[in-house]
């Protein structure tokens, strides 16, 4: 019998708490019996929303929480003052072992100072950066970082680039994932500074299968699964990829209804885009985790589904199951280590 996985659901996080929140987690708990969800957040309205529901009791329970982080909070002085609140008390719920990880669709500022402050880094983690999924014409990359950390060092790059491999490879199930930097052109003398102290580095890192630079315009066609880039370029990337996909789906539809031919068309060719559509979509990845953390951490975005909570909670058993953060810790340390020896021999 495999182990279960706890997992906290911030109910109170996002714009459609508790509604499309508690729904993901019972919709969660009902497709794999190894879930145990644990929802914070006002325990009258999340229990009206349970109400709603068939599933097994043993596997939900609900802290109630009276306070409530809101999106627009500054994240320190909420992390800070809010003690009783839905995401706090879930994060420390990680930090004493009551837990393996936590889901929140709240306020991000919030989450990333909390997954740092709260959970607590992986020894020897300098940075957790954000790592959402994204779609690929080859099936879907991870990138890394996309909102924590917008003006890092390139020690952090190459950590991200190792905790991006091991996610990949065994949460994603991708062999030896192919990691590029994100860079303006593929010739390693082009960049800014960032990138060109962080190329080399890269270049000589044991454990990765590192591609060289790779263009934004590249990403899509798939030419990389792991890409690498600091949290200003990558939350551009991200947001671009989001509202351009959003543009060509409406594009699509509404040129289908443009008259009698293209309606019949359409009608003809609907199962088939469906599903082929249903490949960009988001939210079908889960959530972004923040890797590097204690215990796992991950953020959905503000507008998020029950079909996101579901996808980002049943993403968590993937992560435990395969012990990530213990694989992260072994190579931060053989890294070090490595680092070490070479500054020893010169």
């Amino acid at each position: 019998m495999a182990e279960t996985v706890c997992v906290v659901v911030d109910a109170m996080g996002g714009d459609n708490a508790p509604q499309e929140i508690v729904k993901g987690a019972v919709e969660a708990v009902n497709m794999n019996k190894d879930i145990h969800v644990i929802l914070t957040g006002k325990q009258e309205p999340v229990e009206a929303e349970l109400a709603k529901y068939t599933y097994d009791p043993e596997q939900i329970t609900t802290v109630d929480c009276p306070e409530v982080i809101e999106m627009a909070e500054p994240p320190v002085a909420a992390i800070r003052t809010k003690k009783q609140s839905s995401l706090v008390v879930g994060m420390k719920m990680i930090r004493n072992k009551e837990a393996d990880a936590i889901v929140s669709a709240g306020n991000t500022g919030a989450l990333l100072v909390g997954g740092q402050t709260v959970v607590g880094r992986i020894k020897g983690v300098e940075r957790t950066p954000t790592a959402p999924l994204i779609p690929t014409e080859k099936g879907i990359a991870i990138l890394i970082d996309s909102g924590a950390n917008v003006d890092p060092k390139p020690s952090y790059l190459v950590q991200y680039a190792l905790m991006g491999s091991i996610y990949m490879e065994y949460v994603v199930g991708i062999k030896n994932p192919r990691v590029a930097l994100l860079n303006i052109g593929a010739e390693e003398e082009k960049g800014n500074a960032l990138v060109k102290a962080t190329y080399p580095l890269l270049k000589e890192l044991d454990g990765i299968n590192f591609v060289g630079n790779i263009e934004a315009r590249d990403i899509p066609h798939g030419l990389a699964d792991v890409i690498v880039c600091d949290a200003f370029s990558g939350n551009i990337v991200l947001k671009l990829y989001e509202g351009a996909a959003d543009t060509i789906i409406k594009a699509i539809k509404d040129g289908m209804m443009t008259n009698a031919r293209s309606k019949l068309g359409g009608a003809l060719v609907k199962p088939a885009l469906k599903e082929t559509l249903k490949a960009f979509d988001t939210s079908e990845y889960g959530g972004a985790p923040l890797l590097g953390c204690q215990g796992l951490v991950v953020k959905t975005h503000g507008s998020a589904t029950a079909n996101d909570i579901k996808n980002s909670v049943l993403q968590c058993v993937t992560f435990k199951q395969q012990g990530i953060n213990d694989k992260i810790r072994e190579h931060i340390s053989r890294s070090d280590n490595q680092a070490e020896k070479e500054n020893i021999d010169q």
